[in-house]
């Protein structure tokens, strides 16, 4: 007696490429069996794509490591345009055998996924650095310096000393080869997994203080200028958090009377 269709559909989420089972499939002549394998075969399309683009997004790491490098940082930044919190840069090392295919540039993923990415590449990296720069230094040196000074401090932050930096738009005074990336995140999976850790130790960070200052929806803006969190500093005033030189804060500082104590 022939298989059920709900059977053969059951099999095909876990079969392999070189089952034998594929074979007699194939032959069968119900439409139901048929449309399983086509469908079937579509994801095994879309994994191998996958699976290629995840490969080429090694291509720059490859090549070092074929020149005898071994420990290769990936490093990127967030937090450069929210009016609150800090800016947050990780640098990552990332094993040859690393395998999280969905990794790349943060902005690309949704929150859960970002979480769950997170915790794969805490798992599987070699060493991950994280660099903090707070509201009251970027409004000292300004934002392009602070996250410069936030990736410097991420690669100091490292387990493993890194012989190769691959940073997503920028070059750090450091005594350490460099390539520079436009769009990095995209390009390179040591970025993306960097851009992964900072966007999720960031947006935690800010969750914090969603509870510390609460009326200003931090936990749900990051920091961003929101309606929510502009009404917010009118009728509240500003943080210890909030950066002063930016605008609209900036612009506003002569009409708050008085900011939250600490």
């Amino acid at each position: 007696m022939s298989e059920t269709i709900k059977a053969i559909q059951t099999q095909l989420k876990t079969i392999l490429p070189d089952d034998e089972r594929l074979l007699v499939w194939r032959q069968d002549s119900r439409v139901g069996v048929q449309k399983a394998i086509q469908s079937w075969q579509k994801n095994q399309d879309r994994m191998a794509e996958k699976h290629d683009a995840f490969l080429h997004r090694f291509d720059i790491e490859s090549q070092y490591w074929a020149q005898g490098y071994r420990n290769i940082a990936g490093i990127d930044e967030v937090g450069r345009g929210p009016l609150a919190g800090p800016v947050i840069a990780a640098a990552v090392i990332l094993p040859h055998h690393f395998n999280v295919l969905d990794v790349i540039d943060s902005k690309q993923l949704s929150a859960k996924k970002r979480e769950d990415l997170y915790e794969k590449i805490m798992t599987q990296a070699l060493a991950v650095g994280i660099g903090e720069v707070d509201a009251n230094i970027i409004d000292d040196i300004n934002i392009y310096e602070a996250a410069r000074m936030a990736m410097t401090i991420a690669v100091s932050k490292l387990q493993l000393n890194a012989e190769v930096l691959l940073i997503d738009a920028m070059r750090l005074d450091l005594d350490i080869p460099q390539e520079f990336l436009i769009k990095g995140d995209a390009r390179s999976n040591s970025i993306g997994a960097a851009s992964i850790v900072a966007k999720v130790t960031r947006d935690r960070l800010m969750t914090d203080y969603g509870l510390k200052y609460p009326g200003y929806g931090f936990e749900r803006n990051a920091g961003y200028g929101t309606k929510e969190h502009l009404q917010a500093i009118e009728r509240k005033g500003i943080t210890p958090i909030h950066r002063k030189t930016f605008a609209p804060i900036k612009d506003m500082q002569s009409s708050i009377a008085k900011s939250p104590r600490d």
